[in-house]
């Protein structure tokens, strides 16, 4: 196999604190597997700025004027996450033989980009990076993160059990995921319904070298919500289950009202009560549930663009740095 050309792909949002470290480490990793022949040196790393708010861009134009192996794109505004890797993988797909994404933060593991480019050259098309341990979590992080994975299976997602956003894809995999269309973006449960032959790499992940987190628990459960809406309907059929069962109990219930009322045994009002209460509580997150599934549809019938890109920098091998 010829020596394949990289991009690493790395969404930044308000970034400015950890990007030159960040910038640092991936010249010098690039570099390496460089000297080693081990890629292209067409290879770079790709940028992208969704919508920062902050320097990112500025020091991204600055790293790209200072050292062609930097690539920058930016987005017209803030569109998140998946969308900001979404608009990176795809221009990255026009430019490179593999692709590699990676958070900004520095707790991916660098050096596991080794491993993941000879799983590549072995044929694979996929290459997942799965934390090994979750020692560097606190304990409620871990609980809530192991509790996320188990609950999508359950669901009927088909996931990556300790997987984020560090993978490798191929060209061929860029192309596939550039069929799916969804507006509402959930890539940890898209690429793995790409097929292609898939492998893991495992490794550890580290603290976050500066900066905030990104993910609060109030957006990790927005973005799990999300997922479980986007890749299965098991939630409405378990409210159909549910609702099915409480008819059977109602009904057994006033078969009970009438034997009372013939005996003259006492009725208890309160549970009566409590009943109305319950099951209003459920018609109402029912609705809200069903109202989920049709807010999707509606933006996905709009089918407005996912991003619009602004602007991109990037110096091929027979260009000057611009």
């Amino acid at each position: 196999m010829d020596k394949p050309v990289l991009m690493i792909v790395v969404p930044c949002y308000n970034e400015e604190e950890v990007l030159p470290e960040t910038a640092k480490r991936l010249s010098e990793k690039l570099s390496f597997l460089m000297k080693n022949e081990t890629i292209s040196g067409q290879s770079r790393v790709l940028f992208v700025d969704d919508g920062s708010k902050d320097r990112t861009w500025e020091i991204i134009c600055g790293l790209h004027q200072q050292n062609p192996i930097f690539s920058g794109a930016k987005l017209s505004r803030n569109r998140g996450h998946q969308n900001a890797l979404l608009c990176g993988l795809m221009t990255a797909k026009a430019l490179c033989d593999v692709a590699i994404s990676m958070d900004a933060d520095l707790q991916d593991d660098i050096d596991a980009v080794d491993e993941m480019l000879e799983k590549y050259k072995e044929g694979a098309e996929i290459v997942y990076g799965v934390r090994s341990s979750r020692q560097t979590d606190t304990a409620f992080k871990r609980a809530t993160a192991q509790g996320f994975y188990r609950f999508m299976e359950r669901m009927g997602v088909d996931i990556v059990y300790n997987h984020a956003d560090y993978r490798l894809m191929s060209k061929r995999a860029l192309n596939a995921l550039s069929e799916y269309r969804e507006v509402n973006l959930f890539l940890r449960g898209i690429v793995p319904l790409i097929g292609f032959r898939t492998a893991t790499v495992e490794y550890e992940r580290g603290e976050r070298f500066a900066g905030e987190s990104k993910y609060p628990l109030k957006k990790m459960l927005a973005f799990a919500f999300d997922g479980i809406t986007s890749f299965s309907v098991r939630p409405i059929r378990l409210i159909t289950v549910l609702g099915i069962l409480i008819l059977c109990l109602s009904a057994l219930c006033g078969v009970y009202d009438l034997i009372a009322l013939i005996f003259s045994i006492p009725f208890s009002f309160g549970l009566l009560g409590l009943s109305v209460w319950f099951c209003c509580g459920l018609q109402l997150a029912a609705l809200g549930l069903v109202g989920e599934y049709v807010g999707k549809i509606y933006g996905e019938v709009k089918a407005r663009p996912r991003y619009h890109l602004e602007t991109l920098l990037h110096t091929g091998e027979d260009e000057s740095p611009r």
